[in-house]
């Protein structure tokens, strides 16, 4: 198995692309090992010292370590938990806690500036931080500011603040004349 290891924007985060699907559908972020029993894979990487938030897309993760950890020490352990879990699994296996149902798209919101901006973040933008090993996910439209959540590699990263302003909220002022001005959450 061969395991792409690609630097990120964030110095302090890797995406590992495995040459497979990791996530059948959506993405999850996990940021505590008090998280990490949603996924076996996340409780293994969790184990290696230093790993402080684990990011599973469509077919990456993206590792997050601490200030005060080198990569040179990090990366084969993270590689090794990585290639030893897709060894025996296919994709990521998520759990839930009992009474917990899946995370859907509120179907109520039937508002045409909210599909447009959905589909504009899911066609073009989601697609182009998926590169650097994040993600971007809508949160909420009020009042012409449009909420995003930055995931993976993006949450946290130097540069988030200039791709939100002059790339996410340029394209979608564009397209979307409702919309004033983006903000992360």
């Amino acid at each position: 198995m061969f395991i792409q290891t690609e630097e990120t924007p964030n110095p302090l985060t890797l995406k590992y692309s495995p040459g497979r699907v990791v996530m059948e559908k959506g993405t999850l972020a996990i940021t505590s090992t008090e998280g990490a029993w949603r996924s076996p894979l996340a409780e293994s990487l969790f184990h290696v010292a230093g790993v402080s938030e684990v990011f599973f897309g469509h077919d990456f993760i993206s590792v997050t370590k601490t200030e005060d950890h080198d990569w040179d020490l990090l990366k084969p352990q993270i590689l090794g938990s990585i290639m030893e879990y897709f060894m025996e699994n296919d994709s990521v296996i998520i759990r839930q806690d009992e009474g917990e149902t899946a995370l859907l798209e509120n179907t109520d919101e039937t508002s045409e500036v909210i599909k447009e901006i959905k589909e504009l973040i899911e066609a073009r933008i989601r697609p182009a931080v998926a590169q650097d090993g994040g993600d971007i996910t809508f949160e909420r439209f009020t009042d012409g500011v449009v909420y995003l959540k930055m995931h993976g590699a993006c949450s946290g990263c130097p540069s988030s603040s200039v791709t939100l302003k002059n790339g996410v909220e340029n394209m979608l002022r564009h397209y979307v004349p409702e919309v004033q001005e983006v903000k992360a959450i």
